[in-house]
């Protein structure tokens, strides 16, 4: 009796605590707080970071801003605190090798530019006044230099007499048709722009109103940038300055090249670097990259480290003892992601280069000096690589033993590592979880005991929350596809609740709990009495090679194979009213709503977001444009008919289902006319169709946009499937 009491008493308990806690609701968007930027000091004893918060616009009613800002912490829990304020945000701090200073970047007159502080004291101070911005600082070995980057626009690079020093344009051809050896490009200042003189003026009146904004000339192959077309390449280039109040920097490289991911050698002489492995070609049409170094003192030249034909090195990094340089590398072309290189390192020159077996796609590599290595082990080389990789719903923290080539998972898939950095045996690391979108942590090499520094979000510990159930689909491939339920945060026996199928883009995108993209939307909609069921079906990332190819040249049938069975198998549960299922999805998954909602009828409702719907004209609608022939085929080709076969627009008039679309109206990566066009086939066919345009807005909207404009998809989403499974639904039957 008194076990029965206890526990009656317990579960009471629970009920109450979770009855004291309140739902997540919509603006509670603009309380999470992100951890990045993570930069320990040399001596692993204290740690800068970024926090990026969401701030009410002062200005503006309604409006809000994102403010980025640098913090210290000794590494003691809760012992934050910010080194940066006011309006222009703070990015990219870096610690000075003694450990007394950090640079770090922030925006003056629009362009970045960077800033040393000291740490004993005393303000903050500019260290350049750069025209073509400054950004990426890294300190020099020796703690007297800083190495940056700058942006110039071909124009810029047509006068500047440093990066030109000729003044003419690149060996490459900019592609003006009837025009040899970019010989248009120098014109005669002297003549006169005359729309009725001679063909010299003529053309002198033509370049004036490219001048003046009235006019965009377009020879590039890729000119569609994420807001507006770019008809003119931009390039970036590598500089150093001395850490003085009166130094001026100096240009490292030159020419119409971009040249990024700069890391000095240990020895101070110079950078490698990531640049176009071919400089005698179009940068729009060379997909291969080369590591190269850069010497210091300012001569321009630039030696091959890395390079071969149909292959993209990257992210360069060398041992402490500049003895071996791990990268990224990966196939130029097709469906691939980026895999760990090793090489051998004397001097500058590179022995073959070795590929790691781990079959994710590995990021943020990070040397480090082990100080248990290498004690009575011959051949052990002392360092470790650490790394994080998406994989299986979660973003683990790896390392990699350089010498046995063998890599360890420290941290668990049911998290997502965002960020890291490790110094003297310590680890410190910012991690999303389903218990809190974003915080600090510190732990030792092994990962093992983690203790939580920072309190950033901890006001989602009064919020009511919604675990997700991980399950597994075998599919027709044979291949097991990872899927997650949710439940409505707060389900009473016998009710029925609708169930909302969520689909993540890419394709090569992964979803799951230690993914951080989708915390709010999830939970917001948990919160609203609807569950969840999430996929990560054939093609995503985060499950290998082959996982990620198999859906070439199957966009629609096979994908949907296995969302589907996800959304089956949740609909099973007892809490679940299987008359009341919609869907969603963005960007691919855009796409892939439309595909189904064509070929299925058990959803009452659907919203498509920044979608993709015709396959062949979206070779010319987005600058994702490169995912037709990496997946399908160019239009013009024997092989084109795939495109038609996997386009869901071929299927528009199989659309009964209420759809509403959404799109950004500055989207161009997945391009609006692909939007306009499926509304408007649609309302010609008289089917239930809504269509929202987002002013100004971007592909990016629902990740990085307009905070209102962010809002505000996601009331449309809640809102318009209301209508429709609500408890005062009105459109429940369909045409």
């Amino acid at each position: 009796m008194l076990k029965r009491t206890f526990l009656f008493l317990t579960l009471t308990a629970q009920v109450v605590c979770a009855q004291t806690k309140s739902k997540v609701v919509v603006t509670d968007l603009t309380r999470i707080r992100q951890v990045g930027g993570i930069e320990l000091s040399p001596d692993g004893k204290q740690a800068v970071y970024t926090l990026t918060t969401i701030e009410p616009n002062p200005d503006q009613k309604e409006e809000y801003e994102y403010k980025t800002h640098v913090y210290l912490t000794n590494l003691k829990p809760g012992d934050s605190k910010a080194l940066t304020r006011g309006n222009e945000s703070a990015r990219q701090a870096v610690w000075s090798p003694d450990g007394q200073r950090i640079a770090f970047v922030r925006t003056v007159k629009g362009k970045g530019q960077i800033f040393v502080m000291p740490l004993n004291g005393g303000e903050a101070w500019q260290l350049t006044n750069s025209p073509y911005g400054a950004s990426s600082p890294v300190w020099s070995p020796d703690g007297k230099r800083i190495a940056f980057s700058g942006t110039v626009t071909t124009a810029q690079m047509l006068t500047d007499s440093v990066l030109n020093p000729s003044k003419n344009g690149p060996l490459w051809s900019l592609e003006k048709p009837g025009f040899a050896n970019n010989n248009f490009i120098k014109t005669d200042k002297k003549i006169k722009a005359n729309p009725d003189g001679s063909l010299a003026e003529i053309r002198a009146y033509l370049n004036k109103d490219v001048d003046d904004k009235k006019a965009k000339v377009i020879t590039r192959l890729n000119f569609q940038g994420e807001s507006t077309t770019e008809p003119d390449l931009s390039f970036t280039h590598l500089y150093v300055i001395d850490v003085n109040e009166e130094a001026t920097p100096k240009a490292l490289t030159r020419g119409f090249s971009s040249f990024q991911a700069g890391t000095w050698l240990p020895n101070g002489q110079g950078l490698l670097a990531v640049t176009d492995r071919d400089s005698l070609k179009h940068p729009d049409r060379e997909s291969d990259n080369a590591i190269v170094f850069i010497p210091a003192n300012g001569s321009g030249t630039r030696t091959v480290v890395l390079a071969e034909a149909g292959k993209s090195y990257g992210s360069p990094e060398v041992s402490p003892d500049g003895k071996q340089l791990a990268v990224l590398m990966s196939p130029s072309e097709g469906v691939n992601f980026a895999q760990i290189g090793l090489a051998t390192l004397t001097g500058t020159t590179a022995s073959t280069i070795q590929p790691v077996t781990f079959d994710r796609a590995a990021s943020n590599l990070t040397w480090t000096a082990l100080p248990s290595s290498g004690k009575g082990k011959k051949g052990t080389t002392g360092y470790a690589i650490y790394f994080t990789a998406a994989a299986n719903g979660g973003t683990p923290l790896y390392r990699l033993d350089p010498a046995t080539r063998q890599v360890s998972q420290l941290t668990p898939f049911e998290s997502g590592v965002t960020n890291f950095d490790i110094a003297g045996g310590q680890i410190v690391f910012a991690k999303t979880e389903v218990t809190n979108p974003s915080e600090l942590y510190l732990t030792n090499a092994e990962a093992k005991a983690q203790t939580k520094l920072s309190n950033h979000n901890d006001w989602v510990t009064q919020k009511q929350l919604s675990f997700p159930e991980k399950h597994t689909y075998k599919n027709s491939l044979g291949q097991t596809v990872d899927y997650w339920i949710m439940k409505p945060v707060l389900v009473e026996n016998g009710k029925k609740y609708p169930l909302l199928l969520n689909m993540h883009g890419g394709p090569t995108a992964m979803w799951g709990p230690g993914e951080p993209s989708m915390w709010h939307e999830f939970q917001y909609m948990c919160s609203q009495g609807y569950g969840v069921v999430y996929a990560n079906p054939r093609g995503s990332g985060g499950y290998g090679l082959e996982f990620q190819r198999a859906n070439i040249k199957d966009w629609g049938t096979g994908p949907a194979e296995d969302v589907l069975a996800a959304a089956t198998a949740a609909a099973k549960e007892a809490w679940v009213d299987t008359s009341r299922q919609v869907i969603t999805g963005g960007s691919y998954a855009g796409y892939l709503t439309a595909w189904i909602v064509g070929h299925d009828n058990r959803f009452k409702a659907a919203f498509s977001q920044r979608g993709v719907y015709d396959l062949t004209t979206f070779l010319g609608e987005g600058n994702a444009w490169r995912l037709v022939p990496n997946y399908f085929a160019y239009p013009w080709t024997a092989e084109a008919k795939v495109l038609d076969a996997n386009s869901p627009y071929t299927f528009v008039q199989n659309i009964k289902t209420p759809l509403l679309i959404k799109h950004g109206e500055n989207d161009l990566r997945t391009g609006i006319i692909q939007s306009e066009m499926m509304y408007k086939s649609l309302k010609i066919l008289g089917r239930p169709v809504e269509y929202v345009r987002m002013p100004g807005a971007t592909h990016e909207l629902s990740r990085t946009g307009n905070v209102r404009q962010r809002i505000d998809r996601m009331l449309r989403i809640y809102e318009f499937f209301e209508r429709y499974v609500g408890p005062d639904a009105q459109g429940l039957t369909q045409k």
